[in-house]
């Protein structure tokens, strides 16, 4: 049967809970959520390079070229607007949100398939209903950010790449399915910086599966082959940064192919010394929506500096008259960044492995096991019961659905159930470094890890098959 035919017979089940799928990303669409900050400056990138073919910020004829964010979510974005704004002027957002939902929902179908091959069948409608009635990465389909998109490549990547090692573990090969590894790691790059873990995940993952698959029948073969397969991978998710690259160079004499932690351009200050002591003792998103998001705009109030942010009562008032001098002008000048570096240095030099690991962890253990009140609009002290009952008891039940995620895809990969590991445990791993090295902690960073952990969770409730041994070859299970 071709492959298109047997794709559009699914199961009935699967197509129940495809159907459950739909519904929720409908409630959620149905409900709008207020419009995230982040939404607008993707919005208006978009509109100004549809409308005056800059790509920059800011309205009318005062319009900057900018490095701020990258370019494939806004372009995205100007592509619904070209194509529903005039139809529908103040609900085109609405195209926009169920092609998110139909993203989010084709991650999942991919997810599933993946599943099937390299756990078993069980396994994949497990892995489909996780993935169809997840509520976190759901509810981003009615936001205009790239989580969605983003998910999606990720599990177009651990679909596609699960194919290319299959076929060479067979002794063939499926160059389609190269391409698609490529095209995922490229869409990824493209919305967010962090993307390049996923280009780095299925490379080692390629490199590897594809090395042990022909290392049996000769080590020079297996060599010329493993470079040949990661070679064409890299060129072709690299490829779509080509232009953004070069337009970066044109514009503003910098190797960018990416984006600037900061969001900073070419000769804009960044208070990076400020974002350093910040990393000192910011540990939740709590501290992230009171101090970080302030800076620039608010006071920062002092009860929301925590015991963590002092070693001494010294200390204490040094750190005080620092965020009193800010409060006087909101602002942080070049002469109190370095004050405030010279903090975060002291500081560190007396706590190193507080700062670069009991930090770290605690900021990622925040991340991934937080309730997730942002993406619902709870409130943030969601464990204050007395003061919101219901918000908290939603809360509490938000994260008991998310702890189950964590612990049985924490299970699978302890024991080893997770297929072909190395790429989705090198991800993961990669990702929670980088989460732990930042000083504005929030849950939805962390929605990227979320396909390898359904595909995880659906093998810790389905024991893996050895489907891809092979009668001298080696397994890929691990």
């Amino acid at each position: 049967m071709p492959r298109f035919i047997r794709l559009i017979a699914l199961p009935r089940r699967w197509l129940l809970w495809i159907s459950a799928g739909l519904v929720l990303r409908l409630v959620f669409i149905y409900f709008p959520r207020p419009i995230d900050p982040d939404t607008w400056d993707y919005l208006q990138l978009g509109h100004n390079l549809l409308h005056h073919g800059i790509y920059g910020l800011g309205t009318g004829s005062d319009i900057s070229p900018s490095l701020f964010r990258l370019p494939g979510y806004p372009i995205f974005l100007a592509v619904f607007e070209q194509l529903f704004a005039r139809t529908w002027p103040h609900t085109w957002l609405n195209a926009v949100f169920l092609a998110q939902a139909a993203a989010d929902m084709g991650a999942g179908l991919l997810l599933a398939v993946f599943a099937r091959r390299h756990v078993r069948p069980r396994a994949a409608e497990i892995a489909l209903a996780l993935a169809m009635l997840c509520p976190f990465t759901a509810v981003y389909a009615a936001t205009a950010l790239t989580e969605s998109l983003s998910v999606f490549a990720v599990s177009l990547g651990i679909y596609a790449t699960g194919r290319v090692i299959a076929a060479e573990v067979e002794g063939g090969r499926d160059n389609w399915a190269l391409v698609l590894a490529g095209c995922a790691s490229g869409l990824a790059m493209l919305l967010r910086p962090d993307g390049v873990l996923l280009f780095a995940a299925i490379l080692a993952g390629l490199s590897w599966y594809v090395l042990r698959s022909r290392g049996a029948r000769s080590t020079r073969s297996a060599l010329r082959r493993a470079a040949i397969v990661a070679s064409l991978y890299g060129v072709i998710a690299l490829l779509p940064l080509v232009p953004w690259t070069v337009r970066n160079w044109a514009q503003f004499h910098v190797f960018e192919p990416l984006a600037p932690r900061y969001l900073n351009g070419p000769g804009e200050r960044a208070n990076e010394g400020f974002y350093r002591w910040l990393r000192t003792w910011s540990v939740e998103y709590v501290t992230t929506a009171n101090v970080f998001w302030a800076i620039g705009s608010d006071p920062i109030d002092l009860a929301d500096l925590t015991p963590r942010a002092f070693d001494s009562p010294e200390q204490r008032q040094r750190t005080l008259a620092l965020i009193a001098e800010y409060n006087q002008d909101k602002e942080i000048s070049a002469g109190l960044d370095e004050r405030f570096a010279a903090l975060a240095a002291e500081r560190i030099r007396a706590h190193r492995i507080r700062y670069y690991v009991a930090l770290p962890l605690f900021r990622d253990a925040d991340m991934l096991l937080r309730p997730r009140t942002e993406a619902f609009y709870l409130e943030v002290f969601w464990w204050r019961w007395s003061e919101h009952p219901w918000q908290s008891l939603g809360a509490i039940f938000l994260g008991l659905v998310n702890l189950g995620y964590v612990a049985a895809a924490i299970w699978a990969l302890v024991r080893g159930r997770v297929p072909l590991a190395i790429m989705p445990g090198g991800y993961l791993i990669m990702r929670l470094v980088l989460l732990g090295t930042m000083e504005n902690p929030e849950p939805r960073y962390t929605l990227e890890c979320f396909p390898i952990l359904i595909v995880a969770a659906a093998a810790a409730l389905a024991p893996i098959e050895k489907s891809l041994r092979r009668q001298g070859e080696p397994s890929l299970s691990g």
